[in-house]
């Protein structure tokens, strides 16, 4: 790999030391907002002391992956396209997290006294578990965890039977009953239906378990590479429009174990301030400096190239030994396409190498090399290293990274997992390579573009409805993925709850997934939907948001924005 930067200096900036705990503090008791003078909408984040915390730690490593996401998720809140929040509910969400953070302080404060008197802690040993991470799961979480983590007992189809549990102890534990309800899906990531049984798919990964077994039990680089992994890596790369690839049994892997393989100690890391935490995972633990620019802001990206490259690299100011530019093909808590075209220009001006992570994107258009580069007009050419998982649209498990053979080449040398993680399931990859053959109409049929159309059309019909509901709904157009916007923490298990007893499952979202302010219900539309199946979402979605209040489009006029 070609290395890529500048040799330019500047003087290298300070910022004051705060802990992250009494950030945490501050930030809940304002929500990373200043009503009064409506901080987000006058205040570039760029410019904010908070943006220079967050580079400062992510450059650090900091072992705080709460603190650090609230403050890079409060960050990208201060975008130019901001949310529109009613005034009322931006108060009465900083008024309920206010209660629940004082009582929850109460709550601790006669706990330690109880502790006290009884003598029941180790006396001498420091608490395993400890901090502000802990206070939130004990007093937050705990309340509505019903909300989360449901089992399910059936494929994830359009409709599946979710499990019904009970709490004896106020939600600190769950049971499973033998009770389960029969739903419709608006949570899993089955964006072409591929997940349940397949007329194409399902024969030919029967075959593949007879034949290979469920495991290999080895690692690639020892017993663990049979016919269909060489197989599914020459079908990802002619799929993606790359010269080769390699594939991972974990999605999750792909970024955090790739990306300390790609850059090291004196390079340079610019990631979105709304990726995933993969990628924030694995870029922490590369070595390099990690920079942020706002979300999806490629004007903002080339101003922070621009500064770092004049400075060089910390202390020494020598140039950057390759510099790195990380974003999503579709952000999975926005459901907002990425600005492709612009970002790469960018790089492309200052030479920095482009990392385009499609794991939301990746196999949704008929035809083409990548889904994203095909809609928006980019070159696939242009992007140099392309991520992707299967999770999404194929309905296995696991990941891949294309590009040039070198690359590939190089990765299958150093890549830990690689090296020492278990090869993929053999069916898994037999139902990759059957799933990506329908897309292309290799098994003889049209299924696999009506499913792409399918999946488009259901995609803004859903959107376009919900507006028309007056719900607030990010994210674009031909984007699956809708977050529709609760903001109070009251609302989040209301909603979720109110729409399980009429069967249908959603998924709700929250801190620390997403900024304080901003909760959500994130809905997922497949194209194993069916009309009727959309519209009777849409009902029971219209009838929860009038008793839980979450139309807030109606209130825009006495809105600010956050």
């Amino acid at each position: 790999m070609r290395a890529r930067g500048s040799s330019c200096r500047r003087p290298e900036h300070k910022s004051t030391d705060l802990s992250l705990e009494q950030r945490f503090i501050d930030s809940v008791s304002s929500g990373g907002t200043d009503l009064g003078r409506a901080k987000f909408q006058r205040t570039p984040a760029s410019q904010s002391p908070a943006f220079s915390l967050l580079n400062r730690d992510l450059s650090r490593g900091s072992s705080n992956p709460l603190l650090l996401r609230h403050l890079n998720q409060t960050l990208a809140a201060g975008r130019s396209e901001m949310i529109t929040i009613p005034y009322l509910t931006a108060l009465t969400t900083y008024f309920s997290y206010g209660l629940l953070f004082v009582f929850g302080q109460l709550r601790d404060f006669f706990r330690k006294i109880i502790d006290w008197w009884s003598h029941s802690s180790l006396q001498g040993y420091a608490p395993i578990c400890l901090g502000l991470e802990d206070f939130y799961i004990r007093r937050l979480y705990l309340r509505i965890q019903d909300c989360f983590n449901r089992p399910i007992s059936s494929p994830p189809d359009s409709w599946f039977d979710v499990v019904e549990r009970v709490s004896k102890d106020n939600n600190k534990t769950l049971q499973r009953t033998k009770n389960v309800s029969r739903c419709l899906n608006l949570g899993s990531y089955n964006y072409l239906g591929f997940a349940a049984a397949d007329e194409y798919c399902t024969p030919r990964v029967i075959e593949s378990l007879k034949r290979f077994s469920p495991s290999t039990c080895s690692t690639r680089v020892d017993g663990g590479t049979t016919t269909l992994h060489t197989k599914l890596e020459q079908c990802v790369a002619r799929f993606v429009g790359k010269p080769a690839s390699v594939v991972f049994g974990m999605g999750y892997v792909t970024n955090s174990a790739i990306l300390p393989v790609l850059i090291g100690k004196g390079g340079l890391i610019i990631s979105d301030s709304l990726n995933h935490n993969s990628i924030v995972n694995g870029a922490r633990g590369s070595g390099a400096t990690v920079r942020v620019f706002q979300h999806n802001t490629p004007s903002h990206l080339e101003k922070v190239l621009r500064e770092q490259i004049a400075d060089g690299q910390p202390r020494t100011h020598r140039p950057w030994k390759k510099i790195f530019v990380l974003v999503e093909g579709i952000y999975s808590m926005e459901g907002e396409l990425c600005k492709l075209p612009e970002i790469v220009a960018v790089c492309k001006k200052y030479k920095a190498y482009v990392y385009l992570d499609e794991a939301h994107s990746i196999g949704r258009q008929p035809f083409c090399p990548s889904p994203l580069c095909e809609l928006l007009g980019v070159d696939t050419a242009d992007v140099d290293v392309m991520m992707g998982t299967f999770t999404k649209s194929f309905g296995s498990c696991g990941g891949y990274i294309a590009g040039s053979e070198e690359l590939i080449q190089y990765l299958k040398y150093a890549c830990p997992a690689h090296l020492y993680a278990t090869s993929i399931s053999p069916p898994a990859a037999q139902q990759i390579i059957s799933s990506i053959e329908v897309i292309l109409g290799e098994d003889g049929s049209s299924r696999g573009a009506r499913k792409i159309a399918r999946i488009r059309e259901n995609s803004n019909f859903f959107r376009s409805e919900l507006q028309k509901m007056g719900f607030e709904v990010l994210g674009d157009n031909d984007s699956p993925v809708m977050p529709v916007m609760l903001y109070n923490p009251s609302k989040i298990p209301a909603f979720s709850r109110e729409c399980l007893k009429r069967n249908v499952a959603v998924v709700t979202v929250a801190f620390p997934a997403t900024p304080l302010l901003l909760a959500r219900a994130r809905i997922c539309i497949s194209a194993a939907h069916t009309r009727e199946d959309l519209v009777k979402a849409l009902e029971v979605i219209s009838s929860v948001g009038d008793l839980v209040g979450s139309r807030v489009a109606k209130f825009s006029h006495m809105a600010f924005r956050g």
